[in-house]
């Protein structure tokens, strides 16, 4: 190691990352860090042999009053860029928090392009298991709500009974958000499909008394003018609008789950350190730089060209 360094203030340093729960260790040298004193001993040997090695991996775990400890070996150029990078994330100067702000937007713009491609978190089950009241206001009620409950091609029994119970859930959680926000009873999701449900065993009890026969009872009784608005509301729901209008409304709703995870509310379903501290995603705004001075190349070649056609 070049220069010289406190060995007591290193071996504090090391005995105190020796207790931190899962430090990392490289998988070959695992198998001999399962004690403290283990985990001692290698910590000293790498901070010995190869500082730079030892700020890069455990940097981030050294405190201020540590990272000072290291200033004696600041001529070599790595530890210097080392040492500077993780003083810049501790105490970040006004210009670092702007820069780094910027980043940060950049690297989720190019994950959510990313997540986009996939076609998976942004599908409109996805996103309605996230927010299953947003999806109501913007997109469910405008659905017919009976159908998330029929079997589907192909599905078994069991994967139906499941989709049904997480189903169920999700009901549960809109109309809790609905009974928070006030709206009114009449108004809950699945209060129409209930009143249908007891609306059909009344019309099965009067076929019984009255030896009616025939499928087409319930659909009669369901234009009939005395049947309650809400029902005939919820059988109609999923035509309310129009399809266009349907499309622009999803639109909203997507638009908005985009701007909720750029945003970082999607935290719950992701670990944004993951994406705000990935480097590569950079790659991708280094690509379109390409892309945008490669189109402007041309374009700019196209308008030279048309120019001396001109003259000519």
């Amino acid at each position: 190691m070049q220069g010289t360094v406190n060995k007591e203030a290193m071996e504090s340093i090391a005995r105190r990352l020796s207790t931190v729960e899962n430090l990392y260790f490289p998988f070959s040298l695992q198998s001999n860090a399962s004690s403290p004193a283990q985990r001692q001993s290698l910590l000293l040997d790498l901070l010995f042999r190869d500082a730079a090695v030892f700020l890069e991996r455990y940097g981030a775990q050294l405190t201020c009053e540590e990272l000072e400890e290291f200033d004696t070996l600041k001529k070599d150029y790595e530890i210097n860029w080392h040492l500077k990078n993780l003083r810049s994330k501790m105490a970040p100067t006004t210009e670092e928090l702007k820069s780094r702000s910027v980043r940060v937007k950049n690297r989720r713009l190019a994950y959510l392009n990313r997540l986009i491609n996939d076609g998976s978190y942004f599908s409109e089950d996805s996103m309605r298991e996230r927010e299953p009241y947003l999806h109501h206001e913007f997109v469910g009620k405008f659905q017919d709500q009976t159908a998330r409950g029929m079997a589907r091609p192909g599905e078994r029994w069991s994967e139906t009974l499941m989709r049904r119970s997480e189903e169920a859930i999700l009901v549960s959680k809109i109309r809790a958000e609905q009974m928070r926000l006030g709206v009114d009873e009449r108004d809950w999701v699945g209060n129409g499909m209930n009143q249908q449900e007891e609306e059909e065993e009344e019309d099965e009890e009067d076929e019984e008394e009255n030896e009616v026969v025939g499928n087409s009872h319930y659909g009669q009784m369901l234009d009939a003018p005395n049947v309650a608005p809400q029902i005939r509301e919820q059988r109609n729901e999923g035509a309310s609008i129009s399809l266009e209008e349907k499309e622009d409304m999803m639109n909203q709703f997507t638009y908005i789950m985009h701007q909720k995870f750029l945003s970082g509310e999607d935290h719950q379903h992701l670990d944004y350190s993951k994406i705000d501290d990935n480097e590569t995603l950079d790659d991708h705004w280094l690509r379109e730089a390409n892309d945008d001075a490669e189109d402007k190349y041309f374009a700019g070649d196209e308008d030279d060209y048309d120019d001396q056609t001109q003259l000519h």
